[in-house]
């Protein structure tokens, strides 16, 4: 048994040390978290503030964004209980600069957030829709109809035919934008 303290993670963006130095060394058994009495939101993420406003919040509390991001999920997202789904497959990329101006000169409607240090995150879900992906079915494996990043069993896929399925998503993402997306998932 070994206690970490948060810099010892390295937490990052979909990312600790678990995920990489640490990568199946350790099961987590517990987490001790330490909130602010005074919370913060951020509603400038995804369709968050959209939300609230649909849903007539007046004053913002942590019930009532987590009201909205329950119902963005219950949305966007398959219930594991009508078909089996992996959640969200891919991390959505992070580019420079650099690379983010070419990207949006070529594509003026690509969906962006922008980071500190001069960076920006992509949905990898645009990315992949835009290479003809969403809602599509391949053997008993595909894309989830209103969320391209979500694979889908719509049978008895095994393990192997998920995997060929999220190569050749990467593969084609990777030709049409010189993107390559990395799996949130651990493949064991």
């Amino acid at each position: 048994r070994k206690v970490f303290d948060r810099d010892d993670c390295r937490f990052g963006y979909r990312n600790s040390i678990f995920k990489q130095a640490l990568k199946g060394q350790y099961c987590i058994t517990a987490v001790i978290l330490r909130l602010d009495k005074q919370p913060r939101f951020n509603t400038s993420y995804g369709a968050i503030r959209e939300t609230l406003e649909a849903m007539q919040v007046q004053d913002l509390s942590v019930k009532a964004v987590s009201d909205a991001v329950i119902a963005i999920r219950r949305k966007k997202l398959p219930d594991p209980a009508e078909i089996g789904n992996s959640g969200s497959f891919f991390k959505n990329p992070v580019l420079d600069s650099v690379r983010f101006r070419q990207l949006k000169a070529a594509y003026p409607d690509i969906p962006h957030y922008e980071l500190p240090d001069d960076a920006f995150k992509i949905p990898a879900a645009w990315l992949i829709e835009k290479c003809g992906w969403k809602g599509k079915q391949v053997g008993q494996t595909g894309t989830h109809k209103h969320q391209p990043l979500v694979l889908v069993n719509h049978g008895r896929a095994e393990g192997k035919e998920v995997e060929a399925l999220a190569r050749a998503i990467r593969q084609s993402v990777a030709d049409k934008f010189g993107i390559e997306l990395v799996p949130e998932v651990n493949i064991i």
